[in-house]
């Protein structure tokens, strides 16, 4: 990895995922023709609650970092369009989970899908999506491709687990914090970027430079993500404002404001982590405590850490188009806080 970190000031015109979306727009063609194809089956269900997601305004970062490595790194081919499509499955598996187990109105500004068909077959719709994902990974043939993206899909799920046993619990540290985002986030943008240099039969130092990309671009896109859970409304999320807050869940800005506060504010953050504390009332007052305790900026400013490693992990990278858009997609999910 260089040692230069190259700086990433909010104070620049805004940043755009459109230089991503223009370099893979060809590839991306093909790939969501694989995820029409694949989340088709006979059992009308599947096919209808997985487009309600699928279809739901998302960006497909995920597949597209996999399509936009391979072009870093030269390669030509299309073994990886199936796997780009195996990279969103599982994402779009893991949001169906979620939303059962946090109880979520809202996903993509859409009602979620568990309020529509119920969690028994939302549930079982994201283990189909787990199931195509694997079929496409074993069509690809690579022992390593399988290896990265299972290892990603058993961390990730180990990640939820982590953080359903952490809810509530306030005095979880902020090393837990970044422990269980990195499990639950950030190594699925890592295990999408990397499959690229082994698609690209590039070596291992190769690899190490693009997991390393993926991983600290997933950190702080998570960082960011938290944070404007008190910051945004619903329609600019996707989801309500505050939910994090209302199902206690421990994101690190509350972190710090617990670890700031004085006896009141340490009494204010327990009671509303344990459930006390949900009304629109106590969410304005949390807001106004994160704002004052410095915590959403220092959530920030971890977050374009974060962004400075993953831009310095590409830094020896040549310089080309799709160099440039990886480099402006990280400024990209800085900049949603601004």
């Amino acid at each position: 990895m260089s040692a230069t970190i190259h700086r990433l000031n909010p104070a620049e015109p805004a940043p755009s995922i459109d230089g991503l979306m223009q370099l893979v727009a060809p590839q991306m063609n093909s790939v969501n023709q694989i995820i029409l194809d694949r989340m088709q089956s006979p059992v009308a269900v599947i096919p209808a609650l997985a487009g309600h997601l699928i279809s739901g305004g998302g960006k497909r970062l995920r597949p597209m970092l996999t399509l936009a490595s391979a072009r870093l790194l030269g390669y030509s081919g299309e073994r990886h369009h199936k796997l780009a499509a195996s990279v969103e499955f599982i994402h779009t598996a893991t949001l169906l989970h979620d939303d059962v187990v946090d109880g979520s109105d809202l996903r993509r500004g859409k009602k979620a899908a568990n309020l529509i068909w119920g969690n028994q077959a939302t549930v079982l719709v994201g283990d189909f999506l787990f199931s195509r994902a694997f079929e496409l990974m074993v069509e690809d043939g690579s022992l390593r491709v399988l290896k990265i993206l299972s290892n990603a899909s058993a961390v990730i799920a180990q990640g939820e687990v982590d953080q359903l046993m952490v809810a509530r619990q306030i005095e979880t540290s902020e090393e837990k914090y970044l422990q269980v985002i990195t499990a639950k986030t950030a190594v699925l943008f890592a295990a999408a970027c990397q499959i690229a240099a082994v698609v690209a039969e590039r070596d291992e130092a190769c690899e190490a430079a693009l997991e390393s990309f993926g991983r600290n671009l997933g950190i702080a896109f998570q960082l960011v993500d938290d944070a404007i859970d008190y910051m945004s409304d619903a329609e600019t999320m996707g989801k309500g404002q505050g939910d994090d807050f209302r199902e206690g869940k421990l994101t690190l800005p509350v972190i710090l404001a617990y670890r700031r506060g004085d006896d009141e504010a340490r009494r204010f953050w327990r009671d509303a982590m344990e459930g006390r504390r949900k009304s629109d009332d106590d969410l304005a007052e949390a807001i106004e405590r994160l704002k004052t305790s410095g915590s959403i900026a220092d959530t920030l400013a971890r977050a374009r850490h974060y962004g400075e490693l993953a831009i310095d992990a590409i830094a020896d990278m040549p310089a080309s188009s799709a160099k440039a858009a990886l480099t402006e997609t990280v400024r990209f999910a800085i900049a949603r806080a601004f």
